[in-house]
């Protein structure tokens, strides 16, 4: 559509692109919200719910986990997707206003339950970490809400520090203050997967809020030298990289690379079209916890590389959905809400990429689920209340572009 700009007597109208605020014809019919982003999404679930209870099916036949039966993880997994899906359905009636009004106060809340969980007799302890905050029938996983309110803060944070963005003491300081103050409290924990996500989240935020270029060069390099001391001065996180250099060693087949072995078996298995949903052999106790951190290498056996391809490219086209939303909103002159669906896009897609180059052996392995898919009741809820804030974001835009207002 094209709309005639005035024009002088005699000349003809110069015409150009609709953008926010045109009324008409093409705007009338335009969709309320993004159909293809929930179909994909409500897919994923369900393709999720299906694999989920396909790599549990055999839980009962070990006789640690006798009293489970067969449908323990995939009516858990249901029950988290029903409350994700409402979670998300009442965060998506709030307008994102609210959220940069109340996103320091969430961010300040969600740091809270990350020091509550290392309160002994509060903080529930599993292997070794003590990562969850038991709540009834179910365990809460502060670190994934720190994911969701990292976001919403660097967004606020970048909005209010526009006119200082290249000061070092007023931009950037703070900012590694809350970083640093996370790291600690998340490798206290000890969960370095989380902070490796939170602190690029929150990088990608700076940088697409125009952070100044040095200040982000010099974030970065910290960053990494972070990383590389605390995989120095920690035996057992050199022994997961080594491992993940040789994993068929027999120092680490057997050790630090056991899951990744199985996983890398799995994916070999699986050739391009699968055994055949439900065919597994990994998922008969040789593959331990095969629902959560390694549900990809599953789907890589039982539908072989044409179902680990199809599910790369639904993160990758929402990730790419997410940035064009951000800069829809960005057109819009709304700052805050362009930031936020981008950071979505990076959450989900960074968590994403990681999770798959760890089940190819392409990464170390990190202990972080694939978002929408596998087993884990605070990722799932996490995950929704995400995206719905990123079909806030885009519907938001719509209203906008029908002449409406937000």
């Amino acid at each position: 559509m094209k709309l005639a700009l005035p024009w002088r007597r005699g000349e003809r109208p110069e015409p150009m692109p609709v953008r926010i605020g045109y009324v008409g014809p093409a705007a009338s019919r335009m969709l309320e919200y993004d159909q293809n982003l929930v179909w994909v999404v409500l897919l994923l679930l369900a393709f999720g719910l299906v694999m989920v209870y396909s790599a549990t099916v055999a839980i009962p036949d070990d006789p640690h986990f006798a009293r489970w039966g067969q449908f323990h993880f995939f009516w858990r997994d249901l029950v988290a997707v029903g409350l994700g899906l409402l979670l998300g359905w009442v965060a998506f009636q709030l307008p994102m206003s609210f959220w940069q009004r109340w996103a320091p106060t969430l961010f300040v809340a969600s740091l809270g339950a990350l020091v509550v969980v290392l309160v002994p007799f509060i903080g529930r302890g599993v292997n070794g970490s003590r990562r969850w905050i038991p709540a009834g029938v179910f365990t809460f996983q502060p670190s994934e809400l720190v994911k969701v309110t990292i976001i919403l803060y660097a967004a606020n944070f970048m909005v209010r520090k526009q006119d200082v963005k290249q000061s070092f003491a007023k931009a950037f300081l703070p900012m590694a203050v809350a970083l640093g103050f996370i790291g600690l409290l998340l490798l206290a924990e000890p969960d370095m997967g989380a902070f490796l996500v939170i602190a690029s989240v929150a990088m990608a935020i700076l940088f697409l809020g125009g952070v100044n270029g040095k200040m982000f060069s010099a974030l970065t390099v910290v960053m990494i030298a972070s990383f590389v001391m605390m995989i120095v001065l920690s035996p057992w996180r050199r022994d997961r990289i080594f491992a993940y250099l040789n994993p068929w060693s027999d120092n680490h087949a057997q050790g630090s690379a056991y899951q990744l072995a199985h996983a890398l078996i799995a994916m070999g298995r699986g050739h391009w079209l699968g055994v055949g949903l439900g065919g597994s052999v990994e998922k008969l106790h040789y593959l331990p916890e095969p629902q959560t951190d390694f549900l990809l290498a599953i789907v890589g056996e039982e539908l072989g590389f044409a179902g680990v391809l199809a599910v790369t490219l639904a993160f990758a086209w929402i990730t790419r959905r997410a940035f064009e939303i951000g800069r829809q909103a960005l057109a819009a002159d709304r700052m805050f809400s362009s930031l936020v669906a981008q950071g979505v896009g990076v959450l989900l897609g960074g968590q994403a990429f990681i999770n798959i180059g760890v089940n190819l052996g392409l990464l170390p392995t990190k202990g972080l689920t694939l978002p929408l898919l596998s087993y884990g009741g605070s990722a799932t809820l996490m995950s929704l209340l995400a995206l719905a804030l990123l079909l806030r974001v885009d519907y938001e835009n719509r209203v906008l572009m029908r002449g409406g207002h937000v």
